[in-house]
């Protein structure tokens, strides 16, 4: 029986995978038309892209290509009943070999003086030079015996204890992304929201991924009416638990902040304060001078070699969302939740390459 379930499973992921493929081939066909030329040369393609010609008749093919089709047509989407009434959940699953690698964090901290309160890098060279190799070392010294004992029970602790006593200290903040190797993979959170704004506007999607075994599980929660906002807030808290772990790009200034407000603004608690690996602070830290910018798409294309199609920047959703609603055509809202979904599943990709460096 269990056999048969996971065939069943299996051409159930393979449907899914037939139907995404199908909608990103229409996105790219509809992508190859918006340009006037039949074979563009890359510049020109690259001009094209960045003009708001291309924007605005990329539209129109999305208006036009889309015309009649409803949300369920998408894969992985379902209308779902929530406390605060009814919105859109999209599901999707894809194969991912999510492995962060182990190493000896803890037992090279044993030998980093600098955790203690009060030591530099000269005062631990002196240190040293006197003998005192590790903190074990250390504890016989009265003056630091009390701050050794409080790191060495850190560095033994739980993952929550020990990702916050390495993010206090100057010397060992940079560490916290090795911290990761000791966290249940189940626990992270990969997410990401898009907005009307910088700030006073609804919330038109999140996006939330979880590691599942070998699957990559992303659910995204759209906004289709102003008056969801509350459905697709409760619906991305309940995946949340006190042991999450959320994982952002620029997520510690921006989407954090504003998924707050919006439960603020709504009357609703948002009650969790969780660890948060916002990953653009490490990739400025260790990668910056290989790039030449911090973006997203970026360490995509410059770290990873992937090319994005049929991208539709944050400067222009605002735009394809009033046309979603003015028009009643799904159409442009399209490749905002696809651009939605890979900036999820990028990032497990991200805090893998970044943790393994």
């Amino acid at each position: 029986m269990a056999k048969k379930n996971d065939n069943k499973n299996d051409q159930e992921l393979n449907d899914q995978e037939e139907k995404n493929q199908e909608e990103k081939d229409l996105l790219k066909l509809i992508l190859s038309k918006s340009i006037t030329s039949e074979n563009p040369a890359e510049d020109c393609n690259i001009n094209s892209y960045n003009s708001n010609d291309f924007f605005s008749n990329f539209k129109k093919k999305l208006l036009h290509d889309y015309e009649g089709k409803e949300f369920l047509d998408l894969a992985g989407s379902e209308i779902i009943e929530t406390k605060y009434g009814e919105t859109l959940k999209i599901t999707q699953k894809e194969k991912i070999d999510f492995k962060i690698l182990k190493s000896n964090l803890k037992d090279r901290l044993l030998f980093d003086l600098k955790l203690i309160p009060g030591i530099g890098p000269k005062k631990e060279k002196k240190l040293k030079e006197e003998g005192y190799e590790d903190l074990y070392s250390l504890k016989s010294l009265p003056k630091y015996s009390k701050n050794v004992n409080l790191a060495i029970e850190n560095i033994n602790s739980s993952f929550t204890d020990f990702f916050d006593y390495l993010k206090q200290n100057s010397y060992s903040h940079n560490e916290t992304i090795k911290a990761c190797q000791f966290a249940d993979e189940k626990d992270f959170k990969f997410m990401d929201i898009e907005t009307l704004g910088l700030n006073n506007v609804p919330i038109i999607l999140i996006g939330i991924a979880e590691i599942k075994g070998n699957y990559i599980e992303t659910n995204q929660y759209f906004l289709r009416e102003e008056s969801e906002e509350p459905a697709i807030l409760h619906e991305y808290f309940n995946h949340l638990n006190d042991d999450s772990i959320l994982v952002t790009y620029n997520g510690a200034s921006f989407d954090v902040p504003f998924i707050k407000d919006r439960f603020s603004h709504h009357g609703l608690d948002y009650n969790k304060n969780l660890i948060n690996y916002d990953l653009l602070h490490y990739v400025r830290k260790l990668w910056r001078h290989r790039l030449p910018n911090c973006q997203l798409q970026t360490v995509e294309s410059e770290i990873f070699n992937i090319k994005r199609e049929n991208d539709v920047p944050g400067s222009e959703i605002p735009g394809y969302y009033k046309s979603y609603l003015n028009e009643n055509n799904i159409g442009p809202v399209v490749p905002i939740i696809e651009h939605n979904r890979i900036d999820v599943v990028s990032l497990a990709s991200f805090l893998m390459k970044l943790a393994n460096e």
